[in-house]
């Protein structure tokens, strides 16, 4: 029988974004002040939301898992530093869990799935045809509530 398929966005879900704004200098928040997901490498800069690691190894047990996100249009380092952050994180070799499962789009809702973990509805995420897990909500707030929604 073959796995579910399961999506994880990265910023704010997989990703901390306030971790990456608060290595910027107070000149570079001024200069990108309301569009800071423009500033160049600042998705290099990004730790782990808490658990989340651990929970996408837990949870590749049980699913076919991929990661589905948007990089800013207007900052093209968002997208090799995103393929970066998830080689730091989860591993570059061809036995890890996301070897060659990241997918960079505006469109969430053009993807087949079973599942797609996100904090927001943008980008066609509120339109995807499995159900949306909104990470950060009332009802899943955090990686130990989504990871005991799926497995139990």
């Amino acid at each position: 029988m073959a796995k579910k398929i399961l999506y994880f966005d990265m910023n704010n879900v997989l990703v901390d974004f306030q971790s990456g704004i608060d290595r910027l200098s107070e000149e570079t928040k001024r200069e990108y002040e309301g569009r800071l997901d423009e500033v160049p490498d600042i998705f290099s800069l990004m730790e782990p939301m808490p658990y989340a690691v651990e929970s996408v190894i837990f949870l590749a047990e049980y699913f076919d898992v991929y990661i589905l996100s948007t990089a800013p249009w207007k900052n093209p380092s968002a997208w090799t530093d995103k393929a970066n952050w998830v080689h730091k994180y989860f591993g570059i070799e061809k036995d890890t869990v996301f070897h060659k499962r990241l997918i960079i789009t505006h469109r969430k809702d053009l993807n087949r799935g079973d599942f797609l973990i996100d904090d927001r509805t943008k980008n066609g995420a509120g339109e995807f045809a499995g159900e949306l897990i909104q990470f950060g909500s009332e009802l899943f707030p955090d990686w130990k509530t989504v990871t005991e929604y799926l497995v139990h």
